[in-house]
């Protein structure tokens, strides 16, 4: 352990894990903990090209007495070495090592009897998939999702031809660029030196994103489709998006109060795919990641998932 780059009281624990084609293999656990200690904790997984900054978000967990961690997963953040490609994956299951640890040494070394999931668009996939995998085990006690990523923002007939078109390249040029031109309106909405009042590295989050990789693109798709089909999700879970969709290909002001990312009528639908508690939360004027949202759509979304927490979990 050690003192993380947030400084104290934010705590830091590197997870090894099997080296894969590109050498060596870390996850990086953060921790935090509320006054007096807890016997809950909440687990905070980001999106992609993300790590985990919102320290406001472990403020808001905390302050309701529950111990915080945040897990940057392998290729991203914290977790990015020099000689690994940013963020790439062949799986969503690659993930689960790396979680199987935090869920450990959270419940068995560190005491705890109650732990929340709290993740982000595609740590919202991921951690459902985890969870329904990890059923059994009795891991988790609930799922917050903030603006989960359970389908492309394509058109039906688009995404369907171009799925299966990278589905075999994957298997033979994994690493190779998808050709997409992303116009960064959500990082420019995000971060101070653009339109935003954030702050945080642009090594690790750029503006513009990372490269979206072939193996990556069918990795998304295969665990969107399993979600599609049906999860046994046996725990209360929460689903926050935005009421509405930026749809345009050019700045404005208004790509503050939508989700500049996905289609969020895709996560409504979706959503009820994860099991039979489910709690839908619509935020007007929220943004992708609804914790980075402008007030009071910000206030709305910290305020709904209070009263989840408050409800489901006393």
């Amino acid at each position: 352990m050690q003192t993380d780059i947030l400084g104290e009281p934010y705590r830091q624990r590197v997870i090894e894990l099997p080296d894969d084609d590109q050498g060596r293999v870390v996850a990086t656990l953060v921790s935090r903990r509320a006054p007096g200690g807890s016997r809950r904790a909440v687990l905070y997984l980001h999106g992609f090209t993300d790590y985990f900054f919102q320290t406001h978000v472990a403020d808001f967990f905390v302050a309701r007495g529950y111990d915080f961690y945040a897990l940057d997963l392998r290729k991203y953040g914290r977790s990015l070495l020099a000689h690994q490609t940013p963020n790439f994956t062949r799986s969503m299951d690659e993930y689960f090592p790396e979680l199987d640890e935090a869920a450990r040494i959270i419940r068995a070394e560190d005491g705890h009897d109650t732990l929340v999931v709290a993740a982000h668009s595609t740590g919202g996939l991921i951690s459902s998939l985890w969870a329904h995998a990890r059923a059994d085990a009795g891991l988790v006690d609930g799922l917050l999702l903030n603006s989960p990523f359970f389908d492309f923002n394509a058109p039906w007939l688009l995404r369907r031809p171009a799925v299966s078109a990278v589905g075999s390249l994957a298997q033979r040029a994994p690493y190779r660029v998808v050709p997409l031109k992303l116009p960064g309106l959500y990082g420019r909405s995000l971060h101070r030196d653009h339109d935003g009042e954030w702050d945080y590295r642009v090594d690790w989050k750029p503006v513009n994103g990372f490269p979206v990789r072939v193996a990556w693109l069918k990795a998304i798709r295969s665990g969107q489709r399993r979600l599609h089909a049906g999860l046994d999700l046996r725990v209360p879970v929460f689903v926050g998006c935005s009421t509405a969709s930026y749809r345009q290909r050019t700045w404005s002001e208004q790509a503050h109060e939508a989700d500049a990312v996905l289609n969020v009528d895709h996560i409504v639908r979706w959503a009820p795919a994860l099991g039979r508690d489910v709690t839908l939360a619509r935020i007007e004027g929220g943004k992708h990641d609804l914790s980075l949202s402008r007030q009071p759509a910000r206030d709305r979304f910290f305020a709904e998932s209070g009263q989840w927490l408050r409800t489901q979990l006393g």
